[in-house]
C-alpha cells in the first residue's frame, strides 16, 4: 500500500469480524498501518450481509477499507503456524472473539506475548469478561438495551423505548479502540513496552452516553431524573413549506438571535427564556414557541434568517440529498474510488486531515484472500509450501 499516513510502518493483525473491530482496524490501516484481514477461508460474515456486486457486499466494503485479506483456517495446525509466524512480524493484534474463545484457540496474550514480546494486543467483547452477560453473544441493539441508549431516545408521548437505526454502540467501540491502540503504540515508542487492552462495547456506551444522557446522576444523593435535561425534546421542526429542519438556541446570544429571526423580540426578556436556566425549566413552551414560528416561514427563508442572526441551524437532509449539500462537496468528503471489478465506488474519506502525514493511499476493501500468496511470501514462504497450503486449504486465493 502507498499510504503515507502516521501509522507508515505498523504492523496489524486483524482477526476480528462485523463492525466494531474492522471500524477500528480500518481507522488504522487509513492512517498508514499494514493491516492484515485475517479470516477463514468462507469469508466472515459481512462478506455475505448486504448488496452483492461481484463478490463484495457495501456492508463489507464499508467496514474494511485499506487492508489486505489473508484466508486462514485455524483448525488446522498449519494455520496457527503461519499466523505466529505473521505475529513476529506485527506490531498490533486485534480480536473480537467471545472471551475465552481466543485462549481455547492457543492465541490469547499470553501466547502471542511470547513470540512479540512487545505485542499490542486488543480484546474486544460486548460485556466486559464478567458478570452474567459475559458469555452471551452480542449485536449492537442488545448494547443500545443495557446502556440507557434505548431509554434516551424513549418516545415523549408513549414513554415506549426507541433503538437508532444505526448502529451506534458498534462504531464507537471502533473510535474507542483505534484511539486505545494509538495510545499504546505511543506508550510503546516511550518505554519499549507492549500491554494488553480490554475493551467492552458496554462499558464504552455508558460512558459515551453519560456526559449529557445520564449526568443528572453523577452526583450521589441529589440525582434527578434523566429525561429532564435539556436534550430531551427533538429539534425537528416543519417549515410553512413542508420541509424539515432544525434549530437550537443555547446561549443567550443565540436566544437574542432566534428572537430577531421570528421577528418576536418581546420573547428576549420573557423571563421564562431569558436565562439558560429558564430556557431549560420551560423548554416544552419554549419549544412550542419555536415549532409554531418557524411553521410561518419557508424554509430557505427561515435558515437565512437564522444564519445572518449566527443561529445554529440546518437543512434535515436525506441520505440522497447530502451527496448534493454544498458544505460536503466543497469539503471533498465524499470521495470516488474507480475499480475494475466494482466500478465506480463511493466511500467517505477518513476524516482527519494530517498536515505532515496525509492520508495518501486508502484503498478499497480487498476481495477474500487476495493478498495471501503475497503474504505468504513475504513471510517467506517458498512456492512449494504456498502451493501445499492451497492444495490443502489451509489458505486460499
Amino acid at each position: 500500500m502507498k499510504n503515507r499516513g502516521p501509522l507508515k510502518g505498523i504492523r496489524v493483525v486483524d482477526l476480528t469480524a462485523m463492525v466494531s473491530g474492522p471500524t477500528a482496524t480500518m481507522m488504522l490501516g487509513d492512517q498508514g498501518a499494514d493491516v492484515i484481514k485475517v479470516e477463514p477461508i468462507n469469508g466472515e460474515l459481512m462478506r455475505f450481509v448486504g448488496e452483492n456486486n461481484n463478490g463484495m457486499t457495501n456492508s463489507f466494503l464499508c467496514c474494511n477499507r485499506s487492508k489486505r485479506s489473508l484466508t486462514l483456517d485455524l483448525k488446522k495446525k498449519e494455520a496457527i503456524k503461519i499466523l505466529q509466524n505473521l505475529v513476529s512480524t506485527s506490531d498490533v493484534f486485534v480480536q473480537n472473539f467471545r472471551p475465552g474463545t481466543i485462549d481455547r484457540m492457543g492465541l490469547g496474550y499470553k501466547e502471542i506475548k511470547k513470540i512479540k514480546k512487545d505485542i499490542v494486543y486488543v480484546s474486544i467483547s460486548g460485556f466486559g469478561e464478567r458478570g452474567p452477560y459475559s458469555k452471551q453473544r452480542v449485536y449492537d441493539p442488545v448494547i443500545q438495551a443495557l446502556s440507557g441508549l434505548a431509554d434516551i431516545q424513549r418516545d415523549q408521548k408513549t414513554k415506549e423505548p426507541k433503538q437508532v437505526r444505526t448502529i451506534i454502540p458498534d462504531k464507537t467501540t471502533g473510535l474507542a479502540v483505534a484511539q486505545a491502540i494509538s495510545s499504546a503504540l505511543f506508550y510503546r515508542e516511550r518505554f519499549k513496552k507492549g500491554q494488553h487492552i480490554k475493551i467492552a462495547m458496554l462499558d464504552v456506551m455508558i460512558s459515551y452516553l453519560w456526559p449529557e444522557g445520564s449526568a443528572s446522576l453523577s452526583f450521589v444523593g441529589k440525582e434527578s431524573d434523566p429525561s429532564a435535561g435539556q436534550l430531551g425534546l427533538d429539534l425537528v421542526f416543519l417549515t410553512k413549506d413542508k420541509k424539515f429542519i432544525t434549530a437550537g438556541a443555547v446561549t443567550d446570544k443565540e436566544w437574542v438571535g432566534m428572537c430577531k429571526a421570528f421577528n418576536r423580540k418581546k420573547l428576549i426578556d420573557d423571563k421564562r427564556f431569558n436565562t439558560p436556566r429558564a430556557r431549560v425549566k420551560y423548554k416544552v413552551a419554549r419549544r412550542k414557541i419555536i415549532s409554531t414560528e418557524i411553521k410561518k416561514h419557508n424554509a430557505k427563508s427561515i435558515l437565512k434568517a437564522f444564519q445572518k442572526e449566527d443561529v445554529p441551524s440546518a437543512p434535515i437532509l436525506d441520505r440522497v440529498e447530502l451527496l448534493k449539500n454544498k458544505q460536503i462537496i466543497e469539503n471533498k468528503i465524499i470521495k470516488f474510488y474507480n475499480s475494475k471489478i466494482f466500478g465506480k465506488v463511493r466511500s467517505p474519506r477518513p476524516a482527519p486531515i494530517f498536515s505532515q502525514t496525509p492520508l495518501t493511499g486508502e484503498q478499497l476493501a480487498p476481495l477474500l484472500g487476495a493478498d495471501s500468496v503475497q503474504i505468504l511470501k513475504e513471510l517467506n514462504y517458498k512456492k512449494k509450501e504456498i502451493d501445499f497450503f492451497l492444495k490443502k486449504k489451509i489458505t486460499s486465493e
